[in-house]
């Protein structure tokens, strides 16, 4: 048995993979969550998509992506995706802050990275990448959550924790999901994530005028960033985080025939920001019966430095020199994840160790 992945799907990819294997032409579409560094335990499972399960792909992957999610997915949707890659990993790593760092400087060096990440070069190559189709959530937000007086924005959130805590739905009111769409569903199939209906939802084309501000917008942590305006295409208003909405999502990705590859850094599924500390707030078994979720093992966690994976806390909690160290340690043993990940699909061993969601 798998002792450094785990494999969750639910119930119609169960039996599809125990009767099939997951072979790369299976999956449909490829999801991808907020989560700040967390993150970096993916990156050799990412290089592994990347670099080998996904190489010889010739028909359309939908990456769906809010925050980090999309950061990383902004790389698979290149001409040289891991070259992308590289850029987005190390620029993470070794982004540095000073002692007490204002929103206005966390952005900033957030806009470099994207920059570096998404160099002008590599805008045509994302918006008509006609495989690697790329989209992402960002939300715009409404009343206090639109102010960037943080008393005024804190309080805003603290209305929409209340309305969610009641009802998912009511975040609506607070915010409106906005899909930033691949331009290939104006003449082609939409997925079923472009439907989306569960809370106010806007669709918006990804172009050249706003490929990097969308992209920056889906990772603006409220109250730690700026929210990002003006941009092309879409309604006015301030837009922040997409994992507001949609943490680690609950909606359906495909409807028909097909699987839904889900990398994740924990081994459940968080729908939205606020529902962190609900235990009882899990994504809907209909939205992921063609899920399958890989994730790191308890195992795997265990033997990381301090026994964790990279969080928003480490920015704090370590010098720059540790930090740094500790986040190139859990790249480093990434790999195995992505290694064991093509051992597992390449041997059929997959058929053996996928457990229910």
């Amino acid at each position: 048995m798998s002792s450094l992945v785990d494999i969750q799907a639910g119930g119609l990819a169960l039996d599809n993979i125990r009767a099939n294997g997951l072979p790369q032409e299976s999956v449909k579409v490829i999801v991808g969550a907020s989560g700040g560094p967390k993150w970096f335990v993916l990156s050799g499972l990412d290089k592994a998509l990347l670099g080998e399960y996904f190489r010889n792909r010739t028909t359309p992957l939908d990456l769906i992506g809010t925050s980090a999610g999309s950061w990383r997915f902004s790389c698979f949707a290149q001409d040289n995706p891991l070259a992308a890659h590289e850029r987005f990993e190390q620029g993470y790593l070794h982004t540095c802050y000073s002692e007490h760092p204002d929103p206005s400087e966390i952005s900033r060096k957030a806009r470099e990275l994207v920059a570096s990440i998404i160099p002008e070069e590599s805008i045509h190559q994302i918006l008509n990448n006609p495989v690697m189709r790329f989209n992402l959530i960002a939300v715009r937000s409404h009343g206090l959550t639109a102010s960037d007086v943080k008393p005024l924005q804190m309080a805003g959130l603290g209305l929409a924790a209340t309305g969610n805590l009641i009802n998912r739905k009511y975040l609506s009111y607070f915010f409106t999901r906005t899909l930033f769409h691949h331009s290939a569903y104006e003449h082609s199939e939409k997925p079923e994530f472009y439907h989306a209906s569960d809370l106010t939802t806007e669709r918006v084309k990804l172009s050249a005028a706003n490929l990097v501000d969308a992209v920056m917008a889906s990772g603006s942590i409220p109250v730690v960033m700026e929210s990002v305006t003006n941009i092309a295409g879409a309604p006015e208003g301030r837009y922040r985080d997409g994992g507001i909405t949609d943490y680690h999502f609950d909606m359906r990705f495909h409807q028909g025939d097909g699987l839904v590859l889900y990398p994740h850094f924990y081994s459940r599924m968080i729908p939205g920001w606020f529902d962190k500390a609900l235990k009882h707030r899990r994504p809907s078994p209909q939205n992921t019966d063609n899920v399958v979720l890989v994730s790191p093992s308890q195992a795997f966690v265990d033997r990381l430095p301090y026994q964790k994976i990279p969080d928003r806390n480490d920015f704090a909690r370590f010098t720059f020199d540790e930090r740094v160290r500790y986040w190139k340690r859990v790249v480093q043993e990434s790999t195995r994840l992505g290694e064991e990940f093509l051992e597992l699909v390449a041997s059929g061993k997959i058929r053996q160790v996928v457990n229910p969601i």
